[in-house]
């Protein structure tokens, strides 16, 4: 092929994939939720299905896949065609701390097409009736004077929450007993019955114990204070500006998507997350909307994939 043929043959392609991407979507999309229906995640993805089946002119069916620690989404969404038409609900235990504890097959970073984050909901330390501290600095005192003798549950070995716990134990220079619990709800009637002294959980699990004064709130696990629970000072206030661990959600398509379609998804997400009524849904729950373009989704991604693997390495958090 001479380089004039090479010239309109590349002229070609590029047109045709510009005419691809303007006939985007023809027919139903699919968004694969890697959790079962209920849930901050399955919240997140139905209401962007239903305002993308809107913008989009073409219904975006929720599947949920839920399985091996959301595995099987990803897998699923690896192995599908880069054509626009399976999206994604992707979290940051899928693909920044999932893959750095288990074999997986999908690689985080060069299986999919990130297009944008859509939302992030930060944790909450907490104490129960039984432990008598009122800041976090008073607990850390407290551990400091009697290493390991305090315990603080999670919602299950190698989540977010647990490893948010691991985090603050090597931030403060703390020795806590991690007793991990099968989900959020026996987590928090744990706390709650006096089973463990601590427990680090989601905004959106804890602010209503909280709110109800029947748990005492001592950080957030963000940068500012969440309306939602005003009184908590945020990580930079108590001192640990480190101590800034968010679960995100996001959107992503198996690798190899068009740059156009890439574009024109995020431009339809852009404007769903500037609606005010898209803030005020998740508010509700202390879920916060984000915005990203698809390298800065991209950014984030590597980012925690890297941040969480070195605190699981430090605290050898392993999962059975």
């Amino acid at each position: 092929m001479n380089l004039k043929k090479l010239i309109l043959a590349t002229l070609a392609l590029s047109a045709a994939t510009l005419a691809q991407a303007d006939n985007w979507p023809s027919r139903p999309l699919t968004l694969i939720v890697p959790f079962p229906p209920g849930g901050a995640a399955d919240t997140v993805g139905r209401y962007y299905a239903e305002q993308l089946s809107t913008s989009l002119g073409q219904p975006v069916v929720v599947d949920n896949k839920p399985g091996a620690g959301t595995a099987i989404a990803a897998e699923t969404v690896a192995k599908a065609k880069p054509d626009g038409y399976t999206l994604s609900l992707a979290t940051a235990g899928q693909l920044a701390i999932l893959p750095n504890l288990q074999a997986v097959r999908y690689d985080p970073i060069k299986d999919f097409t990130p297009v944008a984050v859509l939302a992030s909901v930060p944790n909450v330390v907490a104490v129960g009736p039984k432990t008598k501290v009122d800041s976090l600095q008073a607990l850390i005192d407290q551990a400091k004077a009697k290493p390991g003798a305090l315990s603080y549950s999670s919602c299950g070995n190698g989540t977010l929450c647990h490893l948010s716990g691991e985090l603050l134990k090597n931030l403060a220079g703390v020795d806590l007993l991690h007793v991990p619990y099968k989900g959020s709800a026996p987590a928090v009637t744990g706390l709650l019955g006096g089973e463990v002294d601590v427990a680090v959980d989601t905004l959106t699990v804890l602010a209503p114990q909280i709110q109800a004064g029947k748990l005492k709130g001592l950080v957030l696990t963000s940068a500012e204070r969440s309306p939602l629970l005003p009184s908590v000072p945020s990580a930079n206030e108590v001192g640990l500006p480190g101590f800034v661990a968010s679960g995100w959600f996001g959107i992503v398509l198996p690798k190899g998507a068009e740059p156009a379609l890439v574009e024109r998804l995020n431009n339809a997400i852009e404007v769903i997350a500037d609606k005010p009524e898209t803030a005020e849904r998740f508010g509700q729950q202390g879920i916060s909307v984000e915005r990203s373009s698809p390298a800065g989704f991209a950014q984030v991604i590597a980012a925690d994939k890297a941040r969480w693997g070195e605190v699981i390495r430090t605290a050898q958090v392993h999962i059975e």
